[in-house]
C-alpha cells in the first residue's frame, strides 16, 4: 500500500497480534466495519431494534477476589487507577452480524464468526496536523434522580476522571506539542433498550510535526495500549492486571481505526461480544480507585451489557 492508500488497523489489547488491511483486503478477511459512517459495505441488513440478552455475569467471588487484589496493590502504592475487566456469559437469539448492523455507535467493528463491538470512545483522532484524544471514565444510569448532578460531583468519579486526562495528557505529549485540554468533563448519554447511562469525557488536542503519516506507526504504538482501559502508572498497572483477570483480553480494549488518505479516526475496542466455543461473552469492567466499592463496581461491570439499539 502507498502513504495515501486507506486502510483499517486492529490491534489487540497486548499489541501481539496487530492487523492493517486495505478496505479491499478487510472485507476478504471477514471483517465490517463503521466509523461514523465510513464503512466497507453499501448493503445494510435488517435492523432489529430490541435485542434482548440473557446475562449470567462473572461469579461474584471471581470478581471480589479479583478487586480485592486490585486495591491490595492501590494500597501497596503499585496503582492508582486500574481498569479491571471480566468476560459474562450471554444468550441471544441475534447474530453477531445482525447486533453489527442494528447498534448505534460510533465505532463499530465485526469479525465474521468471531466477534462484534459497538464502542461509543474515541482512542485517537488526527486530523489537520492535530492528534485529539477523549478519554471517557465516569458513568451513572441516567434514570436515578439528579443523575448528572451526582455523577459530576461523584469524588470517586471525578478523581478517575482526572488521573486518566493527566495520563493521556502526558501519552500525547510523548509525541505532540503543545497539548491542550480543550473540553473537560463534559457528559454525554448513551440509549439502549433497557436504559439510559450518562458518562463524562474530555477533549485533549496536540500539535504533529509535520511528516506525521511516516511515523503512524510509531506513533501509535507509543500510546497503546490506551490510558482509559489500562489505567496509571501504565506499564504496573498492566502487571496487576495480567495477574488479576482470569483470561487474556485479546482484541478486547484494543483499538482499530480507519486512514482515509489523510486523516486518521479511532475507537477503543470496548462494548465487546465474543464468541468462543459455541457461546457468547461479553466483556465490560471499570476503574477501580482507593474509594471504589466491590459492590458498585460489580454492578457497573454488568450495568454496561447491553446493546444500544435506539
Amino acid at each position: 500500500m502507498n502513504s495515501k492508500t486507506p486502510f483499517v488497523f486492529i490491534i489487540d489489547f497486548t499489541m501481539q497480534s496487530p492487523l492493517a488491511y486495505s478496505l479491499d483486503e478487510l472485507k476478504d478477511q471477514g471483517f465490517l466495519f463503521d466509523i461514523k459512517g465510513k464503512t466497507n459495505f453499501s448493503l445494510k441488513k435488517t435492523i432489529t431494534s430490541n435485542i434482548q440478552l440473557k446475562i449470567t455475569p462473572v461469579a461474584k467471588d471471581i470478581y471480589y477476589k479479583a478487586f480485592k487484589n486490585v486495591m491490595a496493590n492501590i494500597n501497596q502504592g503499585n496503582s492508582f487507577l486500574l481498569n479491571l475487566t471480566f468476560p459474562s456469559q450471554i444468550e441471544t437469539s441475534a447474530s453477531l452480524e445482525e447486533i453489527f448492523y442494528s447498534s448505534k455507535a460510533a465505532y463499530k467493528l465485526y469479525r465474521k464468526n468471531k466477534f462484534v463491538l459497538y464502542s461509543p470512545e474515541c482512542f485517537i483522532k488526527i486530523k489537520d496536523g492535530y492528534i485529539y484524544s477523549y478519554p471517557m471514565k465516569g458513568t451513572i444510569d441516567a434514570n436515578i434522580p439528579n443523575a448528572e448532578e451526582k455523577l459530576i460531583n461523584n469524588e470517586k468519579e471525578k478523581r478517575e476522571h482526572n488521573t486518566i486526562v493527566d495520563l493521556i495528557r502526558n501519552d500525547l505529549s510523548i509525541i505532540s506539542s503543545e497539548v491542550t485540554v480543550m473540553k473537560f468533563r463534559y457528559v454525554e448519554k448513551i440509549k439502549s433498550h433497557q436504559s439510559e447511562i450518562l458518562q463524562t469525557s474530555s477533549e485533549i488536542r496536540g500539535k504533529l510535526h509535520k511528516d506525521w503519516e511516516k511515523d503512524f506507526c510509531s506513533i501509535l504504538f507509543k500510546l497503546l495500549p490506551a490510558g482509559s482501559i489500562s489505567g496509571a502508572p501504565k506499564q504496573k498497572t498492566l502487571e496487576v492486571i495480567k495477574d488479576v483477570e482470569i483470561e487474556s483480553r485479546g482484541y478486547y480494549t484494543g483499538v482499530f481505526g480507519l486512514y482515509d488518505g489523510e486523516n486518521i479516526d479511532s475507537g477503543v475496542s470496548i462494548r465487546f461480544i465474543n464468541k468462543k466455543n459455541e457461546k457468547l461473552w461479553y466483556h465490560s469492567g471499570g476503574g477501580i480507585t482507593a474509594l471504589s466499592k466491590a459492590e458498585e463496581e460489580y454492578q457497573e461491570l454488568i450495568n454496561k451489557i447491553y446493546v444500544p439499539t435506539i
